[in-house]
């Protein structure tokens, strides 16, 4: 095989498992925002908080940006003393 062919297939078969990576963040992440809503900003619930303009932020980017979201996320529930869900890999 030629230098372009190797590097073609190399690249063809590390997509799949970027994208995989990326679906598991957003995935938790979205599930981090779901347990936050639930639990935090929820004013039928005796915990009930009002909004928080940087969890809403992060919560809007667990579907393009989920590295920089998950960690915001993450400490809110903390603070709130909310267990965190579960990250499946």
């Amino acid at each position: 095989m030629n230098e372009k062919a190797v590097a073609a297939l190399l690249v063809a078969a590390a997509l799949p498992a970027a994208a995989l990576a990326q679906s598991a963040d957003t995935t938790y992440c979205r599930a981090l925002g779901a347990t936050y809503d639930k639990y935090v900003n929820n004013p039928s619930n005796a915990r009930g908080k009002p909004p928080v303009a940087e969890v809403g932020r992060a919560q809007s980017q667990c579907d393009d940006n989920p590295a920089a979201a998950i960690p915001v996320l993450e400490k809110a529930l903390r603070d709130a003393r909310i267990s965190l869900p579960p990250r499946s890999s």
